[in-house]
């Protein structure tokens, strides 16, 4: 009896070793063990040549971001557009998975921002920390008193969690590149790449640009590794959103949808076509910061609506199923697309965007030529990708330096809450209207959990 017990007991033993074994060579990486699958050659081995491979298996999230799993949806006008411009004729397309702010950039980020440049800049270079300013004149109207507006939305302690407007699409794009090198200046710190430098000045600090090309150095942390884009520890740049990106974003159908199939088009980032909650607990309220009708801007006292008279902070009312705010109504926002009023005939389908430059080769008869094919110069564009309907920038408003901004703000009426109403404004202007929220590209898996 004993023996059978004995023997029993060893059977089992082996059995689990195997399944062991078994079990770790399945879940086995392929490149455990730092030894190359096609050369043979270990990694990180100073005797084998000193490759070094990266323990880096997915994209860090940067600070104040949301993860946005991509997809297909309907593009374009989900309404009558009010006054009959035909600009947006809804078409389906497809948008890659990207990250994107939680909510608008606020008067406190932007701030942080403006200090940076003083203290880098402001001895030797002023003018660099005037040309980042926003300009908070916008507020000045000859007809209102919005005198306070200009004096303080911007710097008093109160309005910090407020999105910061004044702000031209060039001071936007500006802020979101200041940002990748904070974020990635921050990563190679927390990494022991770096450590920080106190004394960094006009001609001495740190960007992600010059840190790759070995021209700036600063002070070096403990770690051998992480000053190359295949370490894996820099993060691609902060930017703004694409207009599908944005567009995206905003309706938030990741909610709307099963069994890939979308139940309906939404026409605000939320399910109803009504702009009042609809949950019991909040019965009656508004969804959004926007203009209720001529002269009502926020409701009567003792029962407002939206409550805010201008811009409310950037966590105002709900997210939507992206766990995006004031996706609709607050401040419209700047996108990266250059304006063009039929875009929506030649965006590609996949990832639409206007903005990009790239030769292409076209045949002519019996000979290959290059043409610039430049979204950005579209004069310059020729056979089928010249439009003849616009001599842009010399016969309409609409020129190369026009730029769209999307979403309601405080002072829109509900028509504009729809996420795929569609403006333009020249990039070097601004608005006490309009304010943006960054993008950054999303690597590896197309879902980030």
């Amino acid at each position: 009896m004993h023996r059978k017990l004995r023997f029993f007991a060893v059977l089992a033993i082996f059995c689990c070793g195997i399944l062991l074994v078994s079990c770790g060579s399945f879940g086995k990486n392929k490149n455990k063990g730092g030894k190359s699958n096609t050369t043979g050659w270990n990694y990180d081995d100073p005797n084998y040549g000193g490759f070094h491979v990266a323990n880096i298996k997915e994209q860090k999230a940067g600070p104040g971001l949301v993860a946005i799993e991509g997809g297909t949806f309907t593009m374009g006008a989900t309404q009558e557009n009010v006054f009959y411009e035909w600009d947006n004729t809804p078409r389906q397309v497809t948008v890659s998975s990207f990250y994107m702010d939680q909510t608008e950039v606020s008067n406190l980020d932007y701030l942080e921002y403006i200090f940076w440049l003083g203290r880098i800049y402001g001895a030797d270079y002023p003018e660099m920390v005037a040309k980042a300013l926003p300009d908070t004149l916008v507020w000045r109207n000859s007809m209102s008193y919005n005198e306070p507006m200009v004096e303080i939305y911007f710097r008093h302690a109160a309005y910090r969690d407020y999105p910061v407007v004044g702000v031209s699409w060039l001071q936007a794009n500006d802020y979101a590149l200041w940002r990748s090198d904070r974020v990635n200046e921050m990563l190679l710190i927390e990494a022991g790449v770096l450590q920080f430098d106190p004394d960094q000045n006009a001609d001495n600090h740190f960007s992600t640009d010059g840190f790759l090309a070995g021209e700036y150095i600063g002070v070096r942390g403990e770690k051998e590794y992480g000053s190359k884009m295949e370490d894996g520890i820099l993060l691609p740049k902060y930017r703004l959103p694409t207009e599908a990106e944005w567009e995206y974003a905003a309706l938030g159908l990741i909610g709307n949808s099963s069994a890939e199939s979308i139940k309906e088009r939404r026409v605000y980032p939320w399910n109803s076509d009504g702009l009042r909650s609809q949950d019991k607990n909040y019965t009656g309220k508004f969804m959004a910061n926007f203009k209720r009708g001529k002269g009502d801007y926020m409701g009567i006292a003792g029962s407002l609506n939206d409550g805010a008279s201008f811009p409310a902070p950037v966590m105002s009312y709900w997210p939507n199923d992206f766990g995006l705010y004031n996706m609709a109504g607050n401040v419209s926002e700047w996108v990266l697309d250059i304006y063009r009023p039929l875009s929506f005939e030649d965006f590609d389908d996949q990832n639409p965007f206007r903005g990009n430059s790239e030769n292409l080769n076209h045949r002519d008869g019996d000979f290959m030529s290059t043409i610039q094919n430049d979204w950005s110069n579209p004069e310059k564009n020729s056979g089928e990708y010249t439009n003849q309907m616009y001599e842009y920038g010399n016969t309409t408003l609409i020129s190369d330096h026009s730029r769209v901004y999307k979403g309601g703000s405080w002072a829109d009426g509900p028509y504009y809450l729809s996420p795929s109403v569609r403006r333009f404004l020249e990039e070097n202007q601004s608005s006490s209207t309009i304010g943006f929220r960054c993008a950054m590209n999303m690597i590896g898996a197309a879902v980030k959990k």
